[in-house]
């Protein structure tokens, strides 16, 4: 295993061909506050995170994931991550330079072994946030990604050999084998997942709320705004967080979670946890079991972006 490059997620990238639609969702839906937008392209932010936005949003043709951003530490740490995908046969996009778009900063991208966008970045300026106060029912900051992959092992060796990111626990079936992998790059306890689908494509994005009452509170008004529930509310054993999941209007499952669990890295031990046990899924038993609606949204569309980089 390479030595930890990585700090922590930016944001997420996305393209869609109604912008629009998109845009109104993200924005009077799902709490996010547009701080940018240069014609096809809107950088949205969650109004408690020092990041300059969580998600990007771009008009395209076709949906897809156009990339997941990374910070790293400093320029040094980027220059030896790109020097290190570099020699290790790792396909670069760009090499380090000055990062375009709100808050800049230094980086460069490159394909993950799935055919991902990744960016690696490091010096962003950080934008000014607030406190979110009791009881709004907005994001704090993006919180994890979940992504799916036709050989989940593969991408697991890949992210722990070349970036650094540590095993926290497995999700398996007696009969299907690793279903999830929840990978993380410090103690929070997983940044990223990597869950086994027929394709590469976004399985969810996950934005952290206040708390239990915001929490709660959000998920009531998407219901109220007639958003319907995917799946939830309801809290996984597994990184012991709430979970409420919806549909975009381009059907990525986008989820509100909180308390996901921070975890002592010299002393925390990986766990495979049953998929068969109602209690992995949902520690309270309000959500119910995962349906094969919920199953089927969340291994999404074939991503038309593997290993074709976005315009911009």
């Amino acid at each position: 295993m390479t030595e930890r490059s990585l700090t922590h997620l930016r944001h997420v990238d996305i393209a869609v061909p109604d912008f629009d639609a998109q845009l109104a969702f993200y924005t009077s839906a799902w709490g996010l506050t547009q701080i940018e937008r240069d014609g096809d392209l809107a950088f949205l932010a969650a109004e408690g995170s020092p990041e300059q936005y969580s998600v990007r949003i771009r008009q395209a043709s076709e949906k897809r994931l156009d990339l997941i951003s990374f910070g790293a530490a400093d320029r040094v740490d980027v220059d030896k991550l790109a020097e290190r995908l570099g020699t290790s046969g790792v396909q670069l996009i760009s090499e380090p330079d000055i990062v375009q778009g709100p808050g800049g900063g230094y980086g460069f991208r490159f394909f993950d072994v799935d055919g991902r966008v990744v960016e690696v970045s490091a010096d962003v300026a950080s934008r000014q946030h607030r406190k979110i106060e009791a009881g709004e029912p907005i994001p704090v900051k993006l919180s994890h990604v979940v992504v799916n992959s036709p050989d989940i092992a593969a991408t697991r060796a890949f992210y722990e050999e070349h970036l650094g990111f540590k095993l926290s626990d497995t999700l398996a079936h007696p009969d299907a084998g690793d279903l999830f992998y929840f990978m993380r790059i410090n103690n929070t306890h997983h940044t990223i997942a990597f869950a086994q689908g027929p394709h590469t494509s976004i399985n969810h994005m996950s934005f952290e709320m206040r708390g239990l009452d915001e929490y709660m509170r959000g998920t009531g008004r998407l219901l109220r705004n007639g958003t319907p529930a995917l799946w939830g509310p309801g809290r996984h054993a597994i990184g012991d967080n709430t979970f409420s999941y919806f549909l975009d209007p381009h059907g990525n499952v986008v989820e509100y979670t909180t308390e996901l669990l921070e975890l002592d890295e010299d002393t925390w031990h990986p766990e495979v946890y049953d998929a068969t046990d109602p209690m992995t899924s949902d520690q309270w038993g309000t959500a119910g079991p995962m349906s094969e609606q919920t199953f089927s949204e969340m291994r999404n569309d074939v991503d038309k972006g593997v290993f074709v980089a976005p315009p911009v």
